[in-house]
């Protein structure tokens, strides 16, 4: 297989698996997953299409979005690369394993639990949770205290659906927001980078139906806070 030019190497994804059917990567904190109306063109998903184009301004070939991270947070991503395989992924997703690391700040009450409510975003693109179903879409995350020190909690994450901002806003809920959450956690945080990590992607192959596990290693940010074996 001929190397492909640098410049076409996708920026802020790092390609863990690649097959036919799709591309599964770590995508780096601050890199955005699709286009947002301050940013259009620097996106992993337009980034994966000049990768699958192979520089080849002719190709027609294209990735297609089977689900998306925050900005700022990182982990495991994957992309469809034909519309047959996106809505299989997508009609499988609840059997799709979802597992996340999140530093929270303080001691939540519960060591483990569940969270459930229902996600509604505003005209500002703020998602807010409420326990009316008439308001929003049904969110439910649950969680494990996996160790804690005087200011912080490490939790695992698994996350059972998959609606804009579930995480963050669930854990600002309970009052335990997210470390370096402005936008749900505390405004004026000292801590610039978000301690929520993709850490575990496991979903059902499209084409030779296998379970299939893919994991990313946590950023660095991580194990400053907390210490552990993640």
């Amino acid at each position: 297989m001929k190397k492909i030019p640098k410049k076409y190497q996708p920026r802020g994804f790092q390609i863990i698996h690649e097959d036919l059917d799709v591309i599964v990567g770590n995508k780096a904190p601050g890199a955005l997953t699709v286009a947002a109306k301050w940013n259009p063109d620097e996106t992993i998903h337009s980034a994966l299409n000049q990768y699958v184009r192979k520089g080849n301004p002719r190709s027609n070939k294209c990735v297609y979005v089977v689900h998306r991270l925050d900005q700022a947070t990182s982990g495991v991503l994957i992309f469809a690369k034909s519309e047959d395989v996106q809505h299989f992924l997508k009609d499988n997703w609840k059997s799709t394993i979802k597992n996340y690391y999140a530093i929270v700040h303080g001691k939540m009450p519960k060591k483990s639990g569940t969270i459930q409510s229902y996600l509604e975003e505003d005209e500002n693109y703020v998602m807010h949770s409420s326990k009316d179903s008439e308001k929003g879409k049904l969110a439910i995350t649950e969680y494990e205290v996996l160790k804690e020190t005087e200011q912080f909690s490490l939790l695992k994450i698994n996350l059972l659906t998959g609606k804009k901002n579930q995480i963050r806003v669930h854990l600002a809920g309970e009052g335990h927001p997210v470390v370096g959450d402005a936008k749900y956690g505390k405004p004026n945080t000292k801590y610039k980078d978000l301690r929520l990590h993709s850490a575990v992607l496991e979903f059902t192959h499209p084409f030779n139906k296998k379970r299939l596990r893919f994991a990313a290693p946590v950023p660095p940010y991580f194990k400053a806070l907390i210490d552990y074996e993640y």
